[in-house]
């Protein structure tokens, strides 16, 4: 990377700010780029994966990049690698951080891939890096325990620079290397934090209170630790990126991302949740309690064979009355009949038991199963689409072709 990059003379301008976690990334994002627009700063966004189409991973000023100015860039990357062998996600991440250079915004929001310390986006030198909650996943890669993960996370940390966590048990192995390296730490619940009732939430930081303020318009209990987070990097950043308590309101009130717990306008209610480790799934778990009574509730699951399928199950068993599982395309993706044995393994057993009014259904892709699921629901009842950014996305590229 670092090779190519200097054949390609990248230097980025303006204020970078690089976030990587388990979960929460994207909400992290979707909200300091709104703000920061909202402030009245120019803003390049880079984040992964892409739902339907790939220019959404490069926005400048919230508008996707056009195939033109990325097809540009790729043609330089192409030029300039050479003989040196680049991934997928190493290329693409060149041609995007190219295009961001070219167009010298004020600011710049790049989401880690993966994991952190190998990480291409971490080629990037933060002014800023947050870290979100960290749990297990990609355990492959990056071990099997919180404190590993941890650890390879903890390497977009700067010396000297702001390095945010909040994740609020915050794994040993982030806070030693931070130490070690002389970054400047800030913990949730140490140096940051937040208080809110039913109507609104305060924020406190080191030297910064920002009070009465709107939940954000993404849904979900967690997305206050995450606003936390992105307040306590904006308040790290204010001598360079100032922002007003008016930018802060209005960045919340508008942001936008599709596909994490997102809910569909009409009866019945449906819910798109791109969760897909057992962390992401019990947050979901806990917003689907908190959505009130739905006499049934029917669960479009799809997932990739390198998740942790049973520990996704475990949190949604006794809230889901009807599976309607799902083959997923690609080397990764799982068959319906897998996850039907897995619930099956887990003890769900349509038609005994506790389980005698429940159902599991094959479908051959996620599209069908949420037909499938409208056809059969109630107007009272409620559909859960989980377990991908490929179960979301199928269904997200059915409704644009269908409507709404």
């Amino acid at each position: 990377m670092r090779e190519v990059a200097e054949r390609l003379r990248l230097d980025l301008p303006g204020t970078k700010i690089v976030v990587a976690g388990t979960n929460g990334k994207g909400s992290t994002c979707a909200m300091l780029e709104s703000i920061l627009l909202a402030a009245g700063f120019r803003v390049g966004c880079y984040t992964s994966p892409h739902l339907l189409r790939f220019n959404e991973r490069a926005r400048l000023d919230g508008v996707p990049a056009t195939d033109e100015a990325l097809v540009e860039q790729f043609e330089a990357v192409e030029a300039a690698r050479g003989d040196t062998r680049l991934s997928y996600f190493e290329f693409t991440t060149l041609a995007i951080l190219r295009l961001f250079q070219q167009a010298a915004p004020d600011a710049l929001v790049l989401e880690i891939g993966l994991g952190g310390r190998l990480d291409a986006v971490n080629l990037v030198d933060a002014d800023c890096a947050i870290v979100t909650c960290i749990d297990i996943d990609h355990a492959e890669y990056l071990g099997d325990t919180r404190e590993k993960i941890g650890w390879e996370k903890a390497h977009v940390y700067r010396t000297g620079r702001p390095a945010i966590c909040t994740d609020p048990v915050a794994p040993q192995s982030l806070i030693d290397h931070a130490t070690e390296i002389g970054a400047d730490l800030w913990r949730f619940g140490h140096d940051f934090n937040y208080s809110g009732d039913r109507q609104q939430w305060s924020y406190g930081g080191r030297g910064q209170r920002r009070n009465s303020l709107a939940y954000p318009a993404l849904r979900g209990a967690n997305q206050l630790l995450n606003a936390s987070g992105v307040l306590a990097a904006l308040e790290s950043l204010r001598d360079r990126l100032p922002v007003s308590a008016q930018a802060v309101r209005s960045g919340f009130a508008t942001v936008e991302l599709p596909g994490r717990f997102q809910v569909l306008a009409g009866r019945p209610a449906v819910v798109l949740d791109v969760a897909h480790n057992p962390h992401a799934v019990a947050h979901l778990a806990a917003n689907l309690d908190g959505m009130g009574f739905f006499p049934y509730t029917y669960a479009v699951f799809g997932m990739l064979g390198d998740k942790d399928i049973a520990g996704a199950i475990a949190h949604l068993r006794g809230r889901v009355d009807h599976w309607l599982v799902t083959d997923l395309p690609g080397p990764r993706g799982v068959s319906a009949e897998v996850l039907e044995q897995a619930l099956r393994d887990a003890g769900i057993t349509p038609g005994q038991g506790e389980d005698a009014e429940r159902t599991i259904a094959r479908f051959a892709s996620p599209r069908e199963a949420l037909a499938a699921a409208r056809g059969r629901a109630g107007e009272n009842d409620r559909i859960v689409v989980l377990g991908s950014f490929l179960t979301v996305a199928d269904v997200l590229a059915a409704r644009g072709r269908s409507g709404p």
